[in-house]
C-alpha cells in the first residue's frame, strides 16, 4: 500500500496533471477564438466594439476556468452532476415567468450579463446522464428504474426549450441525449421502437411547430419561395459563400457582410461571413481545428477506465460536434435554418462559458484517466 500511495500522490502533482492535459485541444480551441475575433471584429466594420473586444476577454476569462476545471479532475463534476442539473432545469422554468428576448423568451437578465439557461442544460445533462448511467452498471441500464428517469431527463427540459421556442437547442439536447443513452449501454431494440414513434408522431408534431418554423422547412425545400422574407437569410448565405471562391475576397472585404445584406454575421450566419472573406480554404481550415478537437475528446473517452469518464467525454465530443454540424450545414442549406452558433466564433457569451466549462470537464477526464474512485462498470 505504501508505494501505491506515493505513487498516486506523485502522479496528482500540479505538474503532472498538467503534463496530462490534452494541450492540442487547448490550442486548437485558442485558433478558433482568435480566428473568431478577426471575424467579429470585420462583421463591426473593423472595430472591437461592440463585439470582438468581448469576445476576446470572454474567451480569456473561460479559458482560465477551463485549465482550472481540467486541473481539478472528474471528482468534483460526479459530485455535482445532479445538482447542476437541478439548477439548470430551475433556471428553464424561470425563463417561462420572467424571461426576456425579441421574438423568443430564452434569456434571464443577471446585471452584468444576459444568461440563456438552455445553453448550460447542455452541458449539465451530459453530467446527469454520465453520472445516472456509470452508477447503473451494464445490468441495470435497459431496466425501468434507470432509463425511465434518463428519458425523463431529455425529454423535461426539451419541452421547456421548445416553449421559448428555441427549436435548434432542442434538437442538440435531443440528440445528444440519445447518443449517451446509446454509449451507455441501451439496447438497440429500444431505439428502434422509439424512431418508429417518432415516425408515426411526426404529422402530429408538424401541426405544433410555430408558423415561423414550418416556414423556415418550406424555406429549406425551396430557397426562392420567399426571397424578400423567410428565404432572405438563407439566400443572401449562398451568395456570400459562393462570391469567396476558393481563398476569398480578403479579410474585412466581404461585400455581403460589409454591407449588411448578410443578416445575423456576428451569431448565426457567421460562417458565412468567413466563407466569403477567406474562402473555402479559410472554412476548411476551422473544420479542420474543429475536427482535431472531436477526435481527441471522443479519443480521450475511448481511452478512459470508468464509464463515468468515457461517457462524459463522448458527451461533449457530440455535443460540439451537434454544435459545428447544425451551424455550418444550415448557412450551407444543407437544413433548415434553426438559430444554432458556431463555437467560439459566433458572439455570444453563455454558449462560449458553457462550452469551456464542458471541455475542462472532458479534459478532466484526460487528467483522471485511471483514478481509481472511478472503476468501469
Amino acid at each position: 500500500m505504501g508505494p501505491y500511495l506515493h505513487q498516486t500522490r506523485e502522479s496528482n502533482s500540479t505538474l503532472e496533471r498538467l503534463s496530462r492535459i490534452d494541450w492540442l485541444i487547448v490550442f486548437a480551441v485558442t485558433g478558433i477564438a482568435l480566428i473568431g475575433t478577426a471575424m467579429l471584429y470585420s462583421a463591426s466594420g473593423g472595430s472591437t466594439t461592440p463585439w470582438a473586444g468581448r469576445h476576446a476577454i470572454r474567451f480569456a476569462v473561460g479559458m482560465g476556468l477551463m485549465l482550472i476545471i481540467a486541473l481539478v479532475g472528474m471528482r468534483p463534476f460526479f459530485k455535482v452532476s445532479y445538482f447542476a442539473y437541478g439548477f439548470c432545469f430551475l433556471l428553464l422554468i424561470v425563463v417561462e415567468f420572467v424571461g426576456s428576448g425579441s421574438g423568443a423568451t430564452r434569456w434571464l437578465d443577471v446585471g452584468f450579463m444576459r444568461l440563456q439557461p438552455s445553453e448550460l442544460m447542455k452541458v449539465s445533462l451530459v453530467l446527469a446522464l454520465a453520472r445516472l448511467l456509470h452508477s447503473a452498471g451494464a445490468e441495470s441500464t435497459n431496466r425501468f428504474h434507470i432509463l425511465g428517469p434518463a428519458l425523463l431527463m431529455i425529454l423535461a427540459p426539451t419541452v421547456l426549450i421548445l416553449k421559448q421556442p428555441d427549436l435548434g437547442t432542442a434538437m442538440l439536447i435531443v440528440v445528444g441525449g440519445v447518443v449517451l443513452l446509446f454509449i451507455g449501454g441501451v439496447a438497440l431494440r429500444k431505439f428502434g421502437i422509439a424512431a418508429t414513434i417518432a415516425c408515426i408522431a411526426a404529422p402530429i408534431a408538424w401541426f405544433m411547430l410555430h408558423d415561423y418554423q414550418r416556414s423556415r422547412i418550406l424555406t429549406f425545400l425551396q430557397p426562392d419561395r420567399d426571397p424578400l422574407g423567410s428565404g432572405y437569410h438563407i439566400l443572401q448565405s449562398f451568395i456570400a459563400m459562393g462570391s469567396g471562391g476558393v481563398f476569398g475576397k480578403g479579410w474585412l472585404k466581404g461585400t455581403q457582410a460589409q454591407l449588411s445584406f448578410l443578416p445575423e454575421k456576428h451569431t448565426d450566419f457567421v460562417f458565412t461571413m468567413l466563407g466569403e472573406e477567406l474562402g473555402m480554404a479559410g472554412c476548411i481550415f476551422v473544420l479542420i481545428l474543429f475536427s482535431i478537437i472531436i477526435f481527441r475528446l471522443y479519443r480521450i473517452g475511448l481511452l478512459a477506465e470508468a464509464k463515468y469518464g468515457r461517457l462524459l467525454a463522448i458527451g461533449m465530443a457530440t455535443t460540439l460536434f451537434l454544435y459545428v454540424f447544425i451551424n455550418v450545414a444550415m448557412v450551407m442549406g444543407l437544413m433548415p435554418v434553426v438559430g444554432v452558433p458556431l463555437p467560439f466564433i459566433s458572439f455570444g457569451g453563455t454558449a462560449m462559458l458553457t462550452l469551456q466549462i464542458g471541455l475542462g470537464a472532458a479534459l478532466a477526464v484526460a487528467v483522471d484517466l485511471k483514478d481509481p474512485m472511478f472503476r468501469m462498470r
